[in-house]
Protein backbone atom coordinates (compact mmCIF):
# COMPACT_ATOMS: atom_id res chain seq x y z
CA UNK A 1 0.00 0.00 0.00
CA UNK A 2 1.11 3.56 -0.74
CA UNK A 3 -0.21 6.96 0.34
CA UNK A 4 -0.86 10.13 -1.65
CA UNK A 5 -1.87 13.38 0.03
CA UNK A 6 -3.23 16.27 -2.02
CA UNK A 7 -3.75 19.86 -1.05
CA UNK A 8 -7.25 20.96 -2.10
CA UNK A 9 -7.30 24.68 -2.89
CA UNK A 10 -5.41 25.51 -6.12
CA UNK A 11 -4.37 21.87 -6.44
CA UNK A 12 -7.41 19.59 -6.69
CA UNK A 13 -9.61 22.65 -7.10
CA UNK A 14 -8.90 25.52 -9.50
CA UNK A 15 -8.79 28.42 -7.07
CA UNK A 16 -9.03 29.23 -3.37
CA UNK A 17 -12.32 28.41 -1.65
CA UNK A 18 -12.03 31.39 0.65
CA UNK A 19 -11.67 33.74 -2.33
CA UNK A 20 -14.97 32.50 -3.75
CA UNK A 21 -16.61 33.03 -0.35
CA UNK A 22 -15.09 36.50 0.01
CA UNK A 23 -16.52 37.56 -3.34
CA UNK A 24 -20.01 36.86 -1.98
CA UNK A 25 -19.49 39.40 0.83
CA UNK A 26 -17.63 41.97 -1.23
CA UNK A 27 -14.27 41.29 0.46
CA UNK A 28 -12.52 39.52 -2.43
CA UNK A 29 -9.57 41.91 -2.75
CA UNK A 30 -8.83 41.99 0.99
CA UNK A 31 -8.99 38.21 1.33
CA UNK A 32 -7.02 37.41 -1.82
CA UNK A 33 -4.22 39.72 -0.71
CA UNK A 34 -3.92 37.88 2.63
CA UNK A 35 -4.15 34.52 0.83
CA UNK A 36 -1.26 35.48 -1.44
CA UNK A 37 0.88 36.51 1.55
CA UNK A 38 0.14 33.23 3.32
CA UNK A 39 0.81 30.98 0.32
CA UNK A 40 4.08 32.79 -0.34
CA UNK A 41 5.15 32.33 3.29
CA UNK A 42 5.15 36.05 4.12
CA UNK A 43 2.80 35.56 7.09
CA UNK A 44 1.91 32.53 9.20
CA UNK A 45 -0.99 30.38 8.05
CA UNK A 46 -2.84 30.48 11.38
CA UNK A 47 -2.73 34.27 11.43
CA UNK A 48 -3.82 34.56 7.82
CA UNK A 49 -6.69 32.09 8.15
CA UNK A 50 -8.02 33.82 11.26
CA UNK A 51 -7.89 37.22 9.57
CA UNK A 52 -9.64 35.99 6.44
CA UNK A 53 -12.35 34.15 8.36
CA UNK A 54 -13.23 37.37 10.20
CA UNK A 55 -13.94 39.02 6.87
CA UNK A 56 -16.58 36.36 6.10
CA UNK A 57 -18.73 37.25 9.11
CA UNK A 58 -22.39 37.46 8.18
CA UNK A 59 -22.30 35.15 5.17
CA UNK A 60 -25.26 32.76 5.32
CA UNK A 61 -24.82 29.03 5.77
CA UNK A 62 -26.99 28.51 2.69
CA UNK A 63 -24.64 30.64 0.59
CA UNK A 64 -21.58 28.93 2.09
CA UNK A 65 -22.86 25.53 1.03
CA UNK A 66 -23.97 26.75 -2.39
CA UNK A 67 -20.51 28.12 -3.14
CA UNK A 68 -18.56 25.21 -1.65
CA UNK A 69 -20.58 22.65 -3.59
CA UNK A 70 -20.05 24.37 -6.94
CA UNK A 71 -16.28 24.90 -7.05
CA UNK A 72 -14.28 24.28 -10.26
CA UNK A 73 -12.17 21.15 -10.08
CA UNK A 74 -8.65 21.19 -11.47
CA UNK A 75 -8.14 19.69 -14.91
CA UNK A 76 -7.41 15.98 -14.55
CA UNK A 77 -8.26 15.75 -10.84
CA UNK A 78 -10.70 12.85 -11.06
CA UNK A 79 -8.64 10.91 -13.59
CA UNK A 80 -5.46 11.28 -11.53
CA UNK A 81 -7.02 10.05 -8.31
CA UNK A 82 -8.64 7.13 -10.11
CA UNK A 83 -5.28 6.14 -11.61
CA UNK A 84 -3.59 6.38 -8.20
CA UNK A 85 -6.27 4.20 -6.60
CA UNK A 86 -5.77 1.63 -9.35
CA UNK A 87 -2.06 1.59 -8.48
CA UNK A 88 -2.82 0.80 -4.84
CA UNK A 89 -2.62 4.26 -3.29
CA UNK A 90 -4.71 5.52 -0.42
CA UNK A 91 -5.62 9.09 -1.41
CA UNK A 92 -6.27 11.74 1.24
CA UNK A 93 -7.12 15.42 0.94
CA UNK A 94 -5.45 17.93 3.29
CA UNK A 95 -6.78 21.47 3.24
CA UNK A 96 -6.22 24.67 5.14
CA UNK A 97 -9.66 25.50 3.76
CA UNK A 98 -13.00 24.12 4.82
CA UNK A 99 -14.74 20.79 5.30
CA UNK A 100 -17.87 22.20 3.68
CA UNK A 101 -15.97 21.90 0.41
CA UNK A 102 -13.57 18.99 0.98
CA UNK A 103 -16.15 16.59 2.45
CA UNK A 104 -18.43 17.27 -0.49
CA UNK A 105 -15.75 16.71 -3.13
CA UNK A 106 -13.83 13.83 -1.51
CA UNK A 107 -16.33 11.15 -2.64
CA UNK A 108 -16.80 12.84 -6.03
CA UNK A 109 -13.05 12.70 -6.60
CA UNK A 110 -12.71 9.22 -5.14
CA UNK A 111 -10.51 10.22 -2.18
CA UNK A 112 -10.45 7.99 0.89
CA UNK A 113 -10.59 10.81 3.47
CA UNK A 114 -10.31 14.54 3.95
CA UNK A 115 -9.00 16.77 6.73
CA UNK A 116 -9.76 20.50 6.86
CA UNK A 117 -11.18 23.31 9.01
CA UNK A 118 -14.66 24.44 10.07
CA UNK A 119 -16.25 27.86 9.79
CA UNK A 120 -18.29 28.62 12.90
CA UNK A 121 -22.00 29.16 12.28
CA UNK A 122 -24.64 30.65 14.59
CA UNK A 123 -28.27 31.23 13.67
CA UNK A 124 -27.51 30.35 10.06
CA UNK A 125 -24.73 32.93 9.66
CA UNK A 126 -20.93 32.74 9.77
CA UNK A 127 -19.56 34.27 12.97
CA UNK A 128 -16.10 35.04 11.58
CA UNK A 129 -14.49 32.33 13.70
CA UNK A 130 -12.71 29.24 12.41
CA UNK A 131 -11.36 26.06 14.01
CA UNK A 132 -10.20 22.64 12.91
CA UNK A 133 -7.45 20.18 12.11
CA UNK A 134 -5.45 22.23 9.61
CA UNK A 135 -4.90 25.65 11.17
CA UNK A 136 -1.29 25.45 12.34
CA UNK A 137 1.69 25.97 10.03
CA UNK A 138 2.82 22.37 10.62
CA UNK A 139 -0.67 20.82 10.67
CA UNK A 140 -0.36 18.95 7.38
CA UNK A 141 2.97 17.43 8.37
CA UNK A 142 1.67 16.33 11.75
CA UNK A 143 -1.43 14.77 10.22
CA UNK A 144 0.65 13.01 7.56
CA UNK A 145 2.84 11.39 10.22
CA UNK A 146 -0.27 10.20 12.08
CA UNK A 147 -1.68 8.67 8.91
CA UNK A 148 1.61 6.97 8.06
CA UNK A 149 1.68 5.36 11.50
CA UNK A 150 -1.99 4.37 11.32
CA UNK A 151 -1.64 2.82 7.87
CA UNK A 152 1.90 1.49 8.43
CA UNK A 153 3.21 3.37 5.39
CA UNK A 154 6.63 5.03 5.48
CA UNK A 155 7.86 8.19 3.79
CA UNK A 156 9.38 6.36 0.82
CA UNK A 157 5.87 5.19 -0.14
CA UNK A 158 4.29 8.61 0.36
CA UNK A 159 3.52 11.14 -2.37
CA UNK A 160 2.58 14.74 -1.52
CA UNK A 161 1.17 17.27 -4.00
CA UNK A 162 0.60 20.93 -3.14
CA UNK A 163 1.06 24.55 -4.16
CA UNK A 164 1.68 26.81 -1.17
CA UNK A 165 3.84 27.45 1.87
CA UNK A 166 1.52 25.57 4.23
CA UNK A 167 2.30 22.41 2.22
CA UNK A 168 5.96 22.54 3.25
CA UNK A 169 5.32 20.58 6.45
CA UNK A 170 3.84 17.61 4.58
CA UNK A 171 6.69 17.67 2.06
CA UNK A 172 9.04 17.03 4.98
CA UNK A 173 7.58 13.54 5.46
CA UNK A 174 6.97 12.54 1.83
CA UNK A 175 9.39 10.52 -0.27
CA UNK A 176 8.07 12.14 -3.45
CA UNK A 177 7.22 15.85 -3.37
CA UNK A 178 5.42 17.52 -6.27
CA UNK A 179 4.93 21.29 -6.47
CA UNK A 180 1.88 21.90 -8.66
CA UNK A 181 1.55 25.39 -10.16
CA UNK A 182 3.20 26.40 -6.92
CA UNK A 183 4.75 29.35 -5.14
CA UNK A 184 8.55 29.56 -5.29
CA UNK A 185 8.91 28.64 -1.62
CA UNK A 186 7.36 25.23 -2.32
CA UNK A 187 9.11 24.70 -5.65
CA UNK A 188 12.44 24.97 -3.83
CA UNK A 189 11.48 22.04 -1.60
CA UNK A 190 10.03 19.82 -4.34
CA UNK A 191 11.41 16.83 -6.22
CA UNK A 192 9.30 17.73 -9.25
CA UNK A 193 7.80 21.03 -10.37
CA UNK A 194 4.71 21.04 -12.60
CA UNK A 195 3.68 24.41 -14.03
CA UNK A 196 0.85 23.26 -16.30
CA UNK A 197 -2.66 23.08 -14.84
CA UNK A 198 -3.19 19.39 -15.55
CA UNK A 199 -2.95 17.01 -12.61
CA UNK A 200 -2.50 14.03 -14.90
CA UNK A 201 1.14 15.12 -15.21
CA UNK A 202 1.58 13.88 -11.62
CA UNK A 203 1.26 10.32 -12.90
CA UNK A 204 4.50 10.68 -14.85
CA UNK A 205 6.44 10.94 -11.59
CA UNK A 206 5.27 7.92 -9.59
Amino acid sequence: MKLCVFDFDSTLMAGETIDFLAKAVGKENQVSQITEQAMSGEIGFFESLSERAKLLEGLSQRKLEEICHNLPLMNGAKETILALKQKGYKVVIFSGGFRTATSYYAPILGADADFANFLDIKDGLLTGRVAGEMMANDAKGSMLVRLQKLLDIDATDTLAVGDGANDLSMFKYAGTKIAFCAKDILKDAADYVLDEQDLRLVLEHI
